[in-house]
């Protein structure tokens, strides 16, 4: 039944020679970031992966496992798709300043920039400015591509200097000047007005009767705004309207915008950050909304971590940050897919 076994061709040995230097720079960059970690005061920990909740995020989807307990019952525990939960668990115990390379999982997503298992570098400081959190990503994509001997960041005939100070912009910049759209015009005392934007999309993308606000703005950002931005050097994207604040809590200037923000490179996402959110019944409301909205369009939801909204009570104030490592390496090393920087992507029958 030859027919029917897998094909390793990312082992074939001609293959495996161009990805072993790249997987070599993977390597130096690990040690080196984690001796930045240290440098800065950093404890590094490590979290669970299975997890009562694997996260609430609407369009984000997890695989799942059936564990037997002693007693014999049968729990269904999710494998997770960030650190967040735990990692905030653990500022509320006290924890500072902490780090983790997380082995996290998606399912549903694979391609030239995603896996359904990858690493993310995640890390908190409590007691801290969004910016802070900012200044470390610039500091840590620095620390990457020199490692990597890299001068500048290559990918798909774009181009980026990772030394140079980051381009600043906020996503209502973003969409007036890429889109020509008034972002901040369909959000009213922070709730979206879904027919507002989808006249202001009408013509630059497609809008169908289904779209929610939140669809019509993504549609907007992944079609206009995100390939052009990190172009000569990185772009901080700030100020991300309140309806797509996630776990960020709502900027106290002006209800409209939280205070999240990533950071692309030649087009590529490669964190995404928050002032975080310490308003547990808010946190609990946005997670509710998420899954319902999860339920309508899949089928599925998945269950609050009761603890976790106990933690997000007990919070200090603090900002976080979860960056693609996986993709870090490959613009850093001069990767073209990401499966070329893991040791051992994905098995796919050819």
């Amino acid at each position: 039944m030859t027919g029917d076994r897998p094909t390793l061709a990312w082992w074939a040995p001609a293959r495996h020679a161009d990805r072993r230097a790249f997987l070599l720079a993977r390597a130096a960059i690990t040690r080196a970031l984690r001796a930045w970690f240290e440098a800065q005061g950093f404890l590094e920990v490590e979290t669970g992966v299975l997890q009562v909740s694997p996260g609430n995020e609407t369009h984000l989807h997890a695989p799942s496992a059936r564990l037997t307990l002693p007693s014999g019952e049968q729990v269904t525990r999710y494998f997770r798709t960030s650190p967040e939960f735990a990692c905030k668990k653990l500022l509320a115990a006290g924890e500072r300043q902490i780090v983790e390379f997380a082995r996290v999982f998606r399912d549903r997503e694979r391609g030239d920039r995603h896996l359904p298992e990858f690493t993310m570098l995640e890390w908190y400081r409590a007691q801290a400015p969004l910016d802070a959190i900012i200044a470390d990503c610039v500091a840590v994509i620095g620390e990457a591509a020199r490692v990597a001997g890299t001068r500048q960041f290559a990918f798909r005939g774009q181009s980026a200097d990772p030394f140079i100070a980051p381009e600043r912009l906020t996503v209502a910049d973003a969409f007036r000047r890429l889109a020509g759209i008034d972002l901040l015009a369909t959000i009213v005392d922070g709730a979206p007005d879904r027919a507002a934007l989808a006249r202001a999309a009408d013509g630059q993308v497609r809008v169908t009767d289904d779209d929610t606000w939140s669809d019509i703005f993504s549609k907007v950002l992944v079609s206009h705004v995100e390939p052009t931005l990190g172009q000569g050097r990185l772009t901080v994207l700030h100020d991300y309207p309140a309806p797509e604040a996630a776990l960020a809590r709502v900027k106290p200037s002006d209800p409209r915008v939280a205070e999240r923000f990533e950071i692309y490179a030649c087009g590529v996402e490669l964190a995404n950050g928050f002032a975080e959110l310490t308003d547990a019944q808010e946190q609990r409301l946005r997670f509710t909304e998420a899954m319902d909205e999860k339920e309508r369009r899949y089928g599925e939801r998945y269950p609050l971590d009761e603890d976790f909204l106990a933690a997000v009570a007990q919070m200090p104030a603090a900002s976080g940050v979860a960056l693609g490592f996986d993709r870090l390496v490959m613009l850093a090393a001069g990767a073209v897919r990401i499966d070329q920087v893991v040791w051992t992507p994905p098995e796919e029958r050819v």
